[in-house]
């Protein structure tokens, strides 16, 4: 079985939230939704638990990191081409999103950012397959 991810991350306002990402294309799963929560799908294995501030303080004594003025992490999706990178970073400047830099063009990679509503580092990057080393390193590999 494939490793999953599932990426908690809190939010003000659960349905705000949900409206921003359903028009950047996302679904979610109604068995893992209620008021406190929802899930959204980005693939088979990857999938982003949005948590109502209050109900994500359930899982931590630490604080919830003030993203004006933090960055708790930075999430990056890959992309299938440069023109997908523009059209996902198009629709969520669209849904109220703000870039918070200019787009990265190295070449063989092309990325760029948006923070979502609740200020949330997010990215998408496309990489030229002719640069990716065809012999990807596994978890049994990479573990030394």
């Amino acid at each position: 079985m494939a490793t999953m991810i599932f990426v908690n991350l809190p939010v003000k306002d659960l349905n705000r939230s949900v409206e921003f990402f359903t028009k950047l294309g996302y679904t979610f799963n109604p068995q893992f939704t209620d008021e406190n929560a929802t899930c959204m799908i980005i693939s088979d294995t990857i999938y982003v638990m949005l948590l109502v501030e209050p109900f994500f303080k359930t899982f931590t004594n630490k604080e919830i990191a003030d993203t004006s003025k933090t960055v708790e992490a930075s999430i990056c999706l890959s992309a299938d081409s440069r023109e997908h990178v523009d059209e996902m970073l198009n629709k969520a400047l669209a849904a109220g999103a703000t870039e918070p830099k200019e787009p990265q063009d190295m070449g063989f990679m092309y990325g760029r950012d948006f923070d979502d509503l609740d200020g949330h580092s997010w990215s998408y990057m496309f990489m030229e397959p002719s640069a990716v080393n065809q012999e990807q390193p596994t978890a049994e590999t990479s573990v030394a």
